[in-house]
């Protein structure tokens, strides 16, 4: 969707400027909310590419406003008041009022270490056909989604080329949705940032890609 994580390409934002030596925290609240992000995301209520759409579902403001861990915070709310693990009085009080919903599973802190050490893979076997190999030209596709993608708005209806294949992994637009992982072929695609952006410059950038963005030149 065209929400207002997209922001590549964007102006009017001002510089980026990093912070040297930069701490892992800069409040003692921001450990205690990624950990609340971590034990929800554990216990099965929802997927990686749920969690993403929540994020970019969040109002423009609210998110440009927010820093890292206190988007994630908001995003979070937002989930557990969708799904009905609390309701808006519980999150505006602070204070249980109903009795609390059932959830999949609970990580207990022993098992902490070997779950974040597991990670995540996204590959998933398949018998689909590969549409595309390392060398071709190809083009992305120009759809507007209303739904969750990860193909950014700057680089929609931009001629690249393949210069990586990854085999097949959970097909996020799907995902996102509880529509099933329907994995797709995965690419990496270079584009010169003179058909990005028209900018007079050798520069290029790589996008991981699933197949159903691209279509053949």
């Amino acid at each position: 969707m065209n929400g207002p994580h997209d922001m590549g390409g964007f102006t009017g934002f001002g510089p980026v400027r990093p912070e040297a030596d930069e701490p892992v925290w800069h409040a003692d609240w921001e450990p205690r909310a990624f950990a609340l992000v971590l034990a929800m995301g554990m216990t099965g209520s929802w997927n990686i590419d749920t969690a993403r759409h929540a994020r970019e579902r969040l109002p423009a403001m609210q998110y440009w406003r927010s820093s890292y861990y206190e988007m994630r915070h908001h995003a979070l709310l937002l989930q557990l008041i969708e799904l009905g693990l609390i309701t808006a009085q519980e999150e505006e009080t602070g204070r249980m009022s109903v009795a609390p919903a059932p959830v999949k599973r609970v990580a207990r802190s022993g098992m902490i270490p070997a779950i974040l050490a597991a990670g995540g893979p996204s590959d998933r076997p398949g018998t689909r056909p590969q549409g595309f190999a390392t060398g071709d030209v190809i083009r992305t596709r120009s759809d507007n989604s209303d739904g969750h993608t990860r193909l950014p708005r700057y680089a929609r209806g931009k001629r690249g080329e393949i210069v990586a294949v990854h085999g097949m992994h959970v097909f996020p637009d799907s995902n996102a949705h509880g529509h099933g992982e329907d994995p797709q072929w995965l690419y990496t695609v270079r584009f010169g940032a003179r058909e990005l952006w028209g900018k007079d410059t050798r520069d290029e950038v790589c996008i991981d890609l699933w197949e159903p963005y691209l279509e053949p030149v």
